[in-house]
């Protein structure tokens, strides 16, 4: 658990929180996953389900398989948002989501910026091409240098973090 990050808004101080999530946060994992994709439902041609949801085919993933780890963030007790990071060679952030009352707060740089720290080493993070603002906001939290491709499919980020 960590406090090391501040969201401000109306000028007072909120620790941002960020923990890996365990199966008995797996239901808040999965609502914050809906959400998530009826905003990405903007940049790609999802439907839902005939109950209604989305779905994400690899959520339970997250907790069976060694490498891939679920963050929940949390902003003055409140869930704030969440990520799927799958450890490996490289890193790679596969899913990222600040709601949207804290974003352009400082949460989701405070969020990426730990994850990174969590895991040091090359990582990778990728955003469609159509998603300029995801594009813009991986530009300002992945630290510098970093290297960036970008074709039709969308655009990737390539860097490393030092071991603390």
């Amino acid at each position: 658990m960590s406090l090391s990050g501040f969201v401000s808004k109306n000028r007072e101080m909120e620790p941002v929180e960020v923990f890996e999530a365990t199966l008995e946060d797996k239901s808040v994992v999965r609502q914050l996953l809906e959400l998530y994709q009826y905003d990405f439902s903007e940049f790609v041609d999802a439907d839902l389900d005939r109950h209604g949801t989305y779905g994400y085919q690899f959520l339970d993933n997250y907790w069976t398989e060694p490498d891939r780890h679920p963050f929940l963030f949390r902003v003055d007790g409140r869930w704030a948002g969440f990520a799927l990071v799958r450890a490996g060679a490289p890193h790679d952030m596969a899913e990222f989501f600040v709601m949207r009352k804290y974003r352009r707060h400082g949460v989701g740089l405070v969020a990426a910026r730990e994850l990174f720290a969590r895991f040091p080493g090359e990582w990778q993070v990728r955003q469609m091409a159509t998603n300029t603002p995801a594009t813009n906001f991986w530009r300002r939290a992945i630290p510098d240098p970093f290297e960036e491709d970008r074709s039709d499919h969308g655009t990737v980020q390539r860097f490393s973090v030092p071991d603390r």
